[in-house]
């Protein structure tokens, strides 16, 4: 079986946990800031759990992280 290739494009945009769950950035968390509350732009911060239909194809892009 040969090596799979890393998509470095998802390597970069997913964080894989330590109990192996997928997590990403919320949208829209760079652009016009000034104007979200400050609660919004806390809650940038935080990392969310990939949908669970989508884990199954994304796992593919970065083999060697799970």
């Amino acid at each position: 079986m040969p090596k799979l290739k890393t998509h470095k494009g998802a390597k970069a945009r997913i964080h894989v946990t330590g109990s192996g769950k997928l997590m990403r950035r919320k949208r829209m968390s760079s652009h016009l800031r000034r104007k979200k509350p400050k609660k919004v732009t806390r809650k940038y911060a935080q990392k969310v759990a990939f949908d669970q239909a989508d884990v199954k194809r994304l796992s593919r892009l970065v083999p060697y992280d799970l």
